[in-house]
């Protein structure tokens, strides 16, 4: 069953000889439970799509539907509210709350959103990520590693119906890279997470179920 669809997504900027067509009639789908990387080089559309599918910007045309929700029809608070519930990001400078350590960092969606946190179910996740003894800690006294750890593990715990994570890990080094993503698709497995990942990097990209790659706006292989 697809959680995810993507369908006639197109993104235009200017007109006339200005006309720049970020993404240009991209269809897609992704089931429930799947792993999949989206590759391509600096330019190639890959952002401009994880921003359609994420909601965090409006295609110039076509629709994105998310459990079954046409998030196009969503405005405002709406789609404010559909985010923090159904879709965890994760990004490439980690967006921690500096001020607040890893464990109220990590539950902080769901306390946003009002909702009574399920503590053995975060406490699971937190284990599987290796950062039980950091939870009283600080962001800025983790490496680079832990605190894309606490991302994801934030990423994880308001149990959306899909994580977006942009170049997650394009601020850490090989070794670092492989043991994070390495833990994203252990974690996504053990909880049955639908994971999109977007990358410029063939090796990482290796590590989904499936790799979709686009250039020039287009979708070349699905």
């Amino acid at each position: 069953m697809s959680i995810l669809i993507a369908e006639n997504l197109k993104k235009y900027y200017g007109e006339g000889e200005t006309l720049v067509k970020a993404l240009d009639d991209v269809s897609l789908s992704v089931e429930r439970g799947e792993f999949v990387s989206i590759i391509g080089s600096s330019g190639s559309g890959k952002s401009t799509l994880l921003n359609m599918l994420g909601g965090l910007d409006n295609p110039t045309e076509g629709r994105v539907v998310i459990d079954d929700k046409d998030i196009s029809e969503l405005k405002g608070d709406a789609l404010c509210i559909f985010r923090r519930r159904k879709i965890g990001f994760i990004f490439q400078s980690f967006n921690l709350v500096p001020s607040i350590n890893v464990y109220d960092n990590i539950v902080l969606p769901i306390r946003l959103d009002g909702k009574k946190t399920d503590k053995e179910y975060i406490d699971n996740v937190i284990e599987t990520l290796g950062i039980s003894e950091k939870v009283g800690t600080l962001p800025t006294k983790l490496s680079g590693g832990q605190q894309q750890r606490v991302a994801i593990a934030r990423a994880l715990a308001s149990k959306p119906a899909i994580i977006l994570a942009d170049e997650p890990t394009g601020n850490l080094d090989t070794k670092t890279s492989m043991d994070v993503l390495g833990l994203l698709k252990t974690s996504g497995k053990k909880f049955n997470q639908t994971i999109v990942m977007i990358t410029h990097n063939d090796s990482i990209a290796q590590m989904a179920d499936r790799t979709i790659r686009i250039e020039d706006g287009h979708i070349v292989q699905n």
